[in-house]
């Protein structure tokens, strides 16, 4: 508890048996209340790991759905659970679960009900082994978004995320898209709505056995990324409506 507010961190897993014991082992758990795990149908022992190491609970899913849909199983759990604040961590361990009680403080205190883990504030990404070609794209991705939704993040790409229950309940996640763009249509919902999103410098990793998307799932990642800023810039004009908003 933080202050009376329960804290949930949410897993979102696929085949992360290798990481997942280490990345759980470094949950704060004097101030964690739960922890969820979401297996996407994954193909190693994941779900045995999340047993063997604890984690009370523990979604299956027989049919793999998606990082959205991994994420939105994991949310209405969340909030099904009492939660007032909730952290988003990947169990692949390229972000660091010892942030967790600022990104807690952040919204604890009623400052932002939105923290996002940048991998871009100070120079953490490169040094942490980020691929150039991924890096030049979130910049220019970045770039281009903040113009489009009118705001200003250094990064809208980040799998390291805090939320409120505020916030939870007063967007509509469970209209995104199931694949990986489902986290910037959050965000583009976070700043539609009005939310305040804070960023908190985050060291990354990148190594073997941690999760990522090949050149050409990267490419339509980042097609898609463009057409939720243009539809997020047309619905503030009113040129058009969308689900989302």
């Amino acid at each position: 508890m933080y202050k009376n507010k329960k804290i949930v961190v949410v897993l979102p897993a696929y085949n992360a048996a290798l990481t997942l014991e280490k990345t759980y082992s470094e949950i704060p758990m004097d101030i964690v209340d739960e922890v969820i795990l979401c297996d996407d149908a994954s193909k190693d022992n994941t779900i045995e790991v999340g047993k063997k190491i604890g984690i009370k609970h523990i979604i299956s899913h027989t049919k793999n759905t998606g990082y959205g849909g991994n994420q939105k199983s994991l949310y209405n759990k969340a909030l099904e659970l009492g939660a007032d604040i909730v952290i988003m961590l990947h169990p692949d361990y390229q972000y660091t679960p010892k942030l967790i009680p600022s990104m807690v403080n952040i919204i604890g205190e009623d400052l932002y009900d939105c923290v996002l883990g940048s991998r871009i504030l100070g120079r953490g990404a490169l040094e942490g082994g980020m691929p150039l070609y991924k890096y030049i794209a979130n910049r220019f991705l970045t770039f281009t978004q903040n113009i489009l939704v009118n705001h200003k993040l250094s990064e809208y790409h980040t799998g390291y995320r805090a939320f409120s229950k505020k916030l939870l309940e007063g967007i509509k996640f469970n209209a995104n898209d199931d694949d990986f763009v489902f986290d910037n249509e959050m965000l583009s919902q976070i700043i539609y709505v009005g939310f305040g999103i804070a960023e908190v410098t985050c060291p990354t990793k990148y190594f073997e056995e941690a999760s990522s998307i090949n050149f050409s799932r990267s490419t339509k990642y980042g097609l898609g990324v463009l057409r939720v800023s243009l539809i997020h810039r047309f619905c503030k004009w009113g040129l058009m409506k969308s689900k989302l908003y």
